[in-house]
């Protein structure tokens, strides 16, 4: 697994633990500051910018992942393919590329656009608030895949009739639907009609 600032263990050059900051935005998308990672999600949540990929097989199916189960916020369930946060001043589509890699060990092919959505999501396991300006990426998945163990409890590959069974069986994350209906378009024009998304 490649070292990156977000898998590995920050000290600075008195010791100290170094935060991980994320961009703060205003209603509009627009940076207006940074803030600690933990702190940007407690309660009530402070607005920053975010990603999600969405990727898919040649059939059509999306793939899950099912989040480690140490990490500090949703553990356990299911989600989209990846998701995180840029770096204050990285773009949101080289780090939708980046944690992809670094979570699945898998480069996207063919990434795209797929607009943004802004949400207010609550954790009721973590008491967490995911504040969200969420810029989302659909693309394709064309190589073997080698999940990080402390990212990845798991990770699964659906048709959309699977996904609606599983989604109504297991646990998700509180944002899946709310990215998942907002990049839809953008899923319905990369996987065409007949895989029914």
């Amino acid at each position: 697994m490649p070292i990156t600032p977000a898998t590995a263990t920050h000290s600075s050059s008195n010791g100290t633990a170094e935060a991980i900051l994320l961009e703060l935005v205003d209603e509009k998308g627009v940076t207006i500051g940074t803030a600690e990672k933990l702190a940007a999600h407690q309660p009530p949540g402070q607005l920053h910018r975010a990603f999600s990929v969405f990727l898919f097989d040649e059939r059509g199916r999306l793939l899950l992942q099912q989040r480690a189960l140490g990490k500090y916020h949703s553990p356990g369930v299911w989600s989209n393919t990846c998701c995180g946060h840029p770096y204050p001043g990285e773009a949101p589509f080289a780090a939708a590329a980046r944690r992809t890699y670094e979570e699945l060990g898998v480069s996207p092919s063919l990434l795209a656009e797929a607009g943004t959505v802004r949400y207010n999501h609550p954790d009721p396991a973590s008491g967490l608030v995911e504040q969200e300006f969420n810029h989302l990426f659909v693309g394709l998945v064309q190589a073997p895949l080698g999940p990080d163990p402390e990212e990845v409890a798991q990770t699964a590959f659906v048709t959309a009739a699977e996904l609606a069974e599983r989604h109504a069986r297991d646990p998700f994350s509180a944002w899946f639907m709310t990215v998942l209906d907002a990049a839809r378009p953008a899923v319905r024009e990369l996987t065409g009609p007949s895989a029914g998304w």
